[in-house]
């Protein structure tokens, strides 16, 4: 029997299961799974009327909100495909999204739709515009009063493949223009059974959405903790004195976020020690987190440290940083080095380090090579681009781009972005080792890397520090600092300080801001860091 791994059996699961259990909480509104697919059924009514039928792209501009969740199933049950917007871009990133995908409907939250307003006139395809949320003084259709005009009885669906496009997501394009990334209904689906796996999602679990579902589908979180019956809480804003509040509102037991939410988190755990009771397990996706970090989270805090790793190419995950059994007997600062590595291969996954000819590295711990990937979960290609998709996807195997090496017992252990790591004097340096170290430091609160021009060695490492609050030190002194925790080629030769770093919505630190603010700054100055 073949049965198509289509992500709608997911809501029909936790209805026939879980239907009268809250399935989701959003702005003090709690519904059951129940009244989540009445809803959802009523946008696919909705959506439908409006003349969207399959495989046509419906965008959504909107925060960590129920409208939001409800959205991948409502357009899913239509065969259509649905296109999350990142909500940290400029209008003209969205007339070039919406245009390129050719979206027939765009919904926007209230809070958002000013991003939209200015280049309405310029969407070539986009049909209607409808807002979540309130709508004084912005005329347009009103998301709550169109869908209560609709049925909830349940939606007849159009014949939907597995091998069908369910989701259209643009990665950031820090070079040209963003590039959208085909996932279909089999790559999230076997993405979602793996990933519930190694994350041991269960229908104990109450999520809070940090990590934004425009990204990467927030990690699947959409489509794993739907299927398992867990409880959804929505966050529109990752402020660290919410979150401890709805921890223990909710009795949340699982967070996705980067390193730097985290970060901030820890923070005001220093300064309010908030209790928190039950147990909390964390997943850090993103660029890799010092290992100071998970110490702190794991005997500060109390809570779990998960790392994971994996790109929107992939569906995302790829890797888990869990300990395995035959471990265990590890020294715990060991565990706690191996639990900040991106790990090893989830299940339905093939993961290499590679070098330039192809060859996997030893498994030494320091030979750098790319990682590639093979899986269920790598994308079907990018939209309208084949030149791309061939360019990434080769010989079968997904290159990622990312930098790492592999230890002795298989994890692999992210050492950079190609274009991140600094070669000086024909070394090459791992940026993300020496943001590893800064974090050491008393003083400093956040940290960024980057090559900058040397006359001698042709590059060296530069910091972009932000000082904790409170706290003083020089440049001099961080410097010195890493000299006595580094070789001294790794050490940084220079410091900016700044009051805040670059992020992507996701909290990714975004280093090509940094580099063409060091690059304008030499510019004006004409000389070289030394």
């Amino acid at each position: 029997m073949n049965v198509p791994l289509v992500l709608t059996h997911f809501l029909d699961r936790a209805v026939s299961l879980y239907g009268d259990k809250v399935g989701v909480i959003s702005e003090g509104k709690s519904l059951t799974y129940r009244e989540l697919n009445e809803r959802v059924n009523q946008l696919s009514h909705g959506l439908r009327d409006l003349g969207v039928k399959k495989g046509d792209r419906v965008a959504y501009l909107a925060p960590n909100t129920l409208e939001m969740l409800e959205g991948f199933y409502g357009v899913f049950q239509t065969g259509a495909i649905m296109v999350p917007l990142n909500i940290r871009l400029k209008p003209d990133d969205y007339v070039f999204i919406l245009n390129h995908s050719e979206s027939k409907v765009l919904f926007v939250d209230y809070e958002l739709y000013h991003l939209i307003a200015p280049v309405k006139n310029e969407l070539q395809t986009v049909e209607h515009i409808i807002v979540h949320g309130k709508t004084d003084d912005i005329y347009e259709i009103a998301y709550d009063t169109w869908l209560a005009q609709y049925t909830k009885e349940p939606f007849e669906r159009p014949d939907i493949d597995e091998n069908d496009v369910c989701s259209l997501l643009y990665t950031s394009g820090t070079t040209g223009n963003p590039k959208g990334v085909m996932l279909t209904h089999r790559n999230n689906y076997l993405h979602a059974l793996s990933t519930m796996h190694h994350l041991r999602v269960s229908d104990r679990d109450v999520y809070l959405h940090i990590l934004p579902m425009f990204h990467v589908n927030g990690w699947g979180a959409p489509f794993y903790y739907t299927a398992n019956g867990a409880t959804h809480v929505c966050l529109r804003k990752a402020v660290p004195e919410v979150i401890f509040e709805y921890v223990n509102k909710y009795k949340v037991t699982v967070m996705h976020m980067a390193p730097t939410v985290l970060n901030t988190l820890l923070q005001y755990y220093e300064q309010h020690v908030p209790t928190i009771e039950h147990d909390v397990r964390v997943v850090i996706a993103g660029s890799a987190p010092p290992p100071a970090f998970v110490t702190r989270v794991e005997k500060e805090l109390g809570w779990e440290f998960i790392q994971v790793y994996g790109m929107t190419e992939s569906s995302p995950l790829s890797t888990v940083s869990t300990i395995r059994a035959h471990l265990d007997h590890l020294p715990l600062s060991e565990q706690y080095r191996m639990k900040a590595k991106a790990g090893y291969a989830m299940i339905g996954c093939e993961v290499k380090v590679v070098n330039e000819r192809g060859e996997e590295v030893p498994r030494d711990g320091k030979s750098i090579g790319e990682v590639i990937v093979r899986s269920n979960g790598v994308m079907a290609g990018y939209w309208k681009n084949p030149e791309a998709t061939m360019e990434t996807i080769r010989n079968g195997w997904l290159h990622t781009g990312d930098m790492a090496t592999i230890d002795a017992y298989g994890n692999i252990d992210i050492v950079d972005r190609k274009k991140d790591i600094i070669i000086s004097g024909g070394e090459n340096i791992s940026s993300i080792e020496v943001e590893g170290v800064l974090y050491e430091h008393p003083a400093v609160l956040e940290a960024a890397v980057i090559a900058v021009p040397h006359e001698k060695w042709g590059e060296t490492p530069h910091a972009f520090v932000v000082v904790r609050p409170g706290k003083e030190v020089t440049e001099q002194e961080l410097i010195a600092f890493s000299r006595e925790k580094l070789a001294h080629f790794k050490a940084i030769t220079g410091v900016t300080f700044v009051q805040e770093l670059p992020k992507t919505a996701s909290g990714k630190i975004q280093k090509v801001h940094l580099r063409n603010e060091y690059w304008q700054s030499i510019g004006k100055t004409g000389r070289y860091v030394n």
